[in-house]
């Protein structure tokens, strides 16, 4: 069984530790939804893999007459339909190999809180979150990462002892934070940052020496 102190990884890691195009995409992914790290990435793109895997082995399995297969393949959709990555009614098994990281994240209790408008940012609906603000089904939920289902999304409000009830509190007064445009660390301008290199200043342009030469030579002629 093993020591319970030391869990099993539930996460896969990239393959290759060094890709320049996966850990741009992975950065602009942990930016947009205020993650505390690449793990939570990692562990949305984990969970989409299985779901990816059992539906192949479904088909193959439903394609072969297997009946049991066939319970399987519907118990798995009525899953993926209850945590809302695909409709309630109509879905295949090919509409899960379809489906994105993004499609997961977008389940996660920290975006569904940043949607219903309680929080003015991806990074606040994480804090209220982590400290207990945030009521789901009459519980305090204090995992952000947590997947929530259709029926639970309309239970979602805020802790009712929490101060952020009160509709005249500061935060909730406040406009939603207006996030400038991701531009990376080689593309911006430092100017004026004493880390950055000095500013660049235009020397003074010098004149040719040819005609510095006959000025003094036409001097020189004048005064013969």
């Amino acid at each position: 069984m093993g020591d319970p102190k030391f869990p099993r990884r539930s996460y896969n890691t990239p393959s290759h530790p060094w890709q320049g195009e996966r850990i741009k995409a992975e950065q602009e992914i942990v930016r947009e939804y205020g993650l505390k790290n690449k793990t939570e990435v990692w562990k949305a793109q984990t969970t989409l893999r299985n779901f990816r895997r059992q539906s192949r082995e479904l088909q193959a399995r439903v394609r072969s007459g297997e009946e049991q297969a066939k319970l399987e393949a519907e118990n798995l959709l009525a899953k993926c339909a209850r945590i809302g990555v695909l409709p309630v009614d109509g879905a295949t098994l090919n509409d899960i190999l379809a489906l994105t990281d993004i499609k997961i994240l977008e389940r996660r209790l920290q975006t569904i809180v940043y949607r219903k408008g309680l929080t003015n940012s991806m990074k606040q609906a994480r804090q209220l979150i982590v400290h207990g603000h945030i009521y789901m089904n009459g519980h305090r939920v204090t995992v952000p990462g947590y997947i929530v289902t259709r029926l639970e999304e309309s239970s979602i409000e805020y802790n009712p002892s929490s101060a952020f009830t009160d509709d005249m509190h500061p935060m909730r007064q406040s406009e939603p934070s207006k996030k400038k445009p991701y531009v990376p660390v080689d593309m911006r301008q430092r100017g004026g940052d004493r880390r950055g290199p000095p500013r660049r200043t235009e020397a003074p342009k010098e004149e040719p020496v040819a005609e510095v030469v006959a000025e003094v030579v036409e001097e020189v002629v004048l005064e013969e």
